[in-house]
């Protein structure tokens, strides 16, 4: 972490002072730490990967499940993880939402329309062939 002092100077004494004015103290240090993003970053990934360590080392220490309770246990498992990654999803709000729905309304008309005339085109052509 770097350290840097950082000093205040008070107003340099005049020849020409009033006798009223009172004295500012001489110059003051003091000692500034300014914080490393960097330094702080690697201490927080480190705490991390401590806990972790910490973590893994406790689930090491768990017993066997009984194997007719495997699946429900892998279910558990399942759900808790599927729940976890939906609180994480950043839903839309309902203008957002109803942007989308109306724009695969559209997609979906325009897309019916293409193939509607595509079918007709060769409902049309083979009609013309056989004949």
């Amino acid at each position: 972490m770097a350290k840097i002092t950082r000093i205040k100077a008070s107003d340099a004494p005049r020849d020409e002072e009033p006798a009223d004015r009172i004295k500012e103290p001489p110059i003051t240090r003091k000692k500034v730490v300014i914080k490393d993003k960097k330094t702080e970053k690697s201490a927080r990934a480190a705490e991390k990967a401590e806990k972790k360590k910490a973590k893994k080392a406790e689930n090491a220490g768990q017993k066997k499940v009984f194997i007719l309770f495997r699946p429900f246990v892998a279910l558990g498992r399942y759900l808790r993880d599927s729940w976890r990654e939906i609180r994480q999803v950043r839903w839309p709000n309902r203008k957002a939402t109803w942007k989308m729905v109306l724009a695969v309304l559209v997609y979906t008309a325009l897309f019916v329309l293409i193939i509607s005339l595509l079918d007709m085109f060769f409902t049309w052509l083979f009609s013309l062939i056989i004949k």
